[in-house]
């Protein structure tokens, strides 16, 4: 995945691959047959670590989720990030997509109102929401003054959005009205 996230998909080589990995390409050819399925085998894991920790959230497992999800997703960010750049990812991005459906659904039936849009209309702008962070890492590092795929970048991009998701920027009131301003 480093190979991939460093140099994209075109640039990144077989031999490069399996030099970063200390095997011979011969090896990654026996394991994966081809770079399009080693890519299909990167985007696999992922999508195995994502359900994993949807899983362990659903379960209702101690500990800080934010958190373990932000270190189980960190050493694979630059792979994602030029994944999705490059229009691919789409396993996972529909992985994701769905996850957050599921979530979400479940959430709805403690709201104290309707939901405006289904619940997979909604998973699918939010998860494009948090991916941008990913695809957008330089220039929102820019404007924070810190890496944010650094330690220190990490705990203040975690802050900010615990902080915004836990402070909608809209109440009822004001949403209904916007709504009612659309039909």
């Amino acid at each position: 995945m480093q190979q991939f996230g460093e140099l994209g998909f075109d640039r990144a080589t077989i031999r490069g691959i399996a030099e970063a990995a200390g095997v011979s390409s011969g090896l990654v050819r026996h394991h994966f047959g081809s770079k399009q399925e080693l890519r299909d085998a990167c985007d696999a894991h992922l999508v195995k670590l994502m359900r994993g920790l949807s899983d362990q959230v659903e379960a209702g497992a101690g500990g800080n989720h934010v958190a373990a999800a932000r270190i189980a997703v960190g050493p694979y960010q630059a792979y994602l990030a030029r994944a999705l750049v490059e229009g691919e990812a789409a396993p996972l991005f529909d992985e994701m997509v769905e996850l957050s459906a599921q979530w979400l659904a479940a959430r709805d039936t403690e709201r104290s109102d309707p939901p405006a849009a289904d619940a997979k209309v909604r998973a699918a702008v939010s998860t494009a929401m948090a991916l941008s962070i990913t695809v957008l890492h330089q220039h929102v590092s820019r404007a924070l003054g810190v890496d944010v795929f650094s330690p220190e970048g990490d705990a203040l991009l975690a802050r900010a959005l615990i902080d915004l998701y836990s402070h909608p920027m809209l109440s009822l009131e004001d949403a209904r009205t916007a709504l009612q301003h659309l039909k």
